[in-house]
């Protein structure tokens, strides 16, 4: 029994069309555009350029942004050709059990599971931060004790719960009706992001762009961080302090948050109707939209306000206080809730759409696979995938879980990139509708500017990570190397017949 066996590309397709498991095709290029957009514009946008730029980068959080655009870039062109080949469910999971194995494609599921899941949680408590302030601005402020954690001096988060368990039942209800939400609120937020760069434009002062790019600055004397705080490359190589080349590269792995959502298309595959040649279109056009107007914004804010003074939890709404615009603040806070209502939605569906094709394989029990007779969607999975949300946002400070997602993104584009090449390799005769140029030389490049990026983080975020895949590990070993349907050579309607 080789725990590297692999699932064929074609038998990964003819699960898709089994009736038990069979999702609805409506997606079209527009609704991948929105859902990628929507996932994307959000917390990074809203809140990290501004902590970037006073701690990393300076003005040249703009160039930070391209850094990671650029990573983004290459691995969403892996992404887009694989997208093309598997029109599959499980974005990176899939991808990876039909070009590096099954063992392979374990570790990126539960990698992905992580990313989703803490992910979505932690937009969760961002979005309810947001939604107390406005409440408290009309006048209908709620009590502390339910809008906070335990450990943020709350019983529990209420509003976080909430939106959680509202949008897993917009996901229930159908992929549809979770594409035309997301449509409508992305719509909002690119207005209020259009909107604050074109106002803010008018009050840029190039003085604050200088020195664009801070010289580095030494940590100052006496002032010592534990190894495992640094970035993990700074921890191997010694290098310390902030700003200069070195700023701007941590400051991509640290808006690296922003890009996120892009390869969450991917997880659509199975319900769009030309998947061939929607998906690369919803993959790469959404991420080239978002890095424009990372940019743009970026250059906006730091030419308004002086980096040093961006280090806040609204840096958009310090810019508009720095002008003189209190009204503009609440056209931020708005684009702010919309931003991390679809962010929370479409991770929320990402997992669902993994954590259904991971037990539609047996690597989870099969019985999360069931599909809703009238909405054909993943209900179990999608139901219980809110509830742990809903329970980890109301439970759980922010802080406390928001420094995972990065890795394990980074880790899935490394393994998704490396697939390309073995694909390339190992089934050279498959339809492509589209191919990724310049291989291997593009794949290899995607491949190391991701880890590249992932050094560029701290060592307790390893040190988390690793402790995640150890549990994976000892799932897999204990109980999915056993079940999977290539380990027990069942066929899709058995395992129909389990439901």
């Amino acid at each position: 029994m080789t725990i590297m066996r692999v699932k064929s590309v074609e038998q990964s397709i003819r699960d898709a069309e089994a009736p038990e498991f069979r999702l609805r095709r409506v997606l079209r290029a527009v609704d991948l555009l929105g859902i990628g957009i929507g996932a994307i514009i959000g917390t990074g946008i809203f809140v990290l350029t501004g902590v970037a730029a006073a701690t990393d980068a300076g003005p040249g959080i703009s160039i930070s942004f391209v850094i990671s655009g650029i990573a983004c870039g290459l691995a969403a062109l892996c992404y887009a050709e694989f997208a093309s080949v598997v029109p599959v469910a499980g974005s990176a999971y899939t991808f990876s059990y039909a070009s590096l194995g099954e063992f392979f494609a374990w570790l990126i599921g539960w990698d992905l599971m992580l990313e989703f899941i803490i992910g979505a949680s932690t937009v969760s408590v961002g979005w309810s931060q947001y939604f107390v302030e406005a409440l408290g601005a009309v006048g209908l402020p709620l009590p502390d004790a339910l809008t906070a954690a335990p450990g943020a001096g709350g019983v529990a988060n209420i509003p976080a719960a909430i939106i959680a368990l509202l949008l897993t039942v917009v996901l229930v209800v159908g992929i549809r009706l979770s594409a035309a939400v997301t449509n409508v609120v992305v719509a909002v937020k690119l207005a209020v992001v259009l909107f604050f760069i074109i106002f803010g434009a008018f009050f840029v002062k190039a003085a604050n762009w200088s020195p664009f790019i801070p010289p580095h600055q030494p940590p100052e004397p006496g002032a010592v961080s534990a190894p495992l705080e640094q970035p993990l490359i700074s921890a191997i190589f010694g290098q310390t302090g902030s700003f200069g080349l070195s700023g701007l590269v941590a400051g991509a792995a640290l808006v690296f948050f922003a890009y996120i959502g892009f390869d969450i298309v991917a997880s659509g595959a199975e319900e769009t109707r030309r998947p061939q040649r929607d998906m690369p279109i919803g993959i790469l056009g959404s991420l080239a939209i978002c890095s424009i107007l990372y940019v743009l914004v970026s250059l906006v804010m730091t030419g308004i306000v002086k980096y040093d003074q961006l280090d806040t939890a609204a840096p958009m709404a310090t810019a508009f206080q720095a002008i003189g615009a209190p009204w503009a603040v609440g056209l931020v806070s708005l684009g702010a809730i919309a931003g991390l209502t679809t962010v929370i939605l479409i991770l929320m569906l990402g997992q669902a759409r993994v954590g259904f094709a991971m037990s539609r394989d047996g690597l989870l029990p099969v019985w999360f696979a069931k599909v809703h007779k009238k909405y054909r969607t993943p209900y179990r999975i999608t139901v219980i995938t809110g509830i742990i949300v809903a329970i980890i946002a109301s439970l759980t400070p922010i802080n406390v879980l928001a420094e995972m997602t990065n890795i394990g993104t980074l880790f899935a584009f490394v393994l998704v990139s490396i697939g390309v090449l073995v694909l390339r390799r190992t089934r050279p005769d498959l339809p492509r509708a589209f191919r990724v140029p310049w291989v291997p030389v593009i794949p290899v490049l995607a491949a190391a500017a991701c880890l590249y990026l992932m050094l560029n983080l701290e060592g307790w975020t390893w040190i988390r990570f690793g402790i995640w895949m150890v549990l994976g590990l000892v799932l897999y070993f204990v109980y999915s190397r056993h079940n999977s349907r290539l380990a027990r050579g069942e066929t899709i309607e058995e395992a129909a017949d389990e439901l």
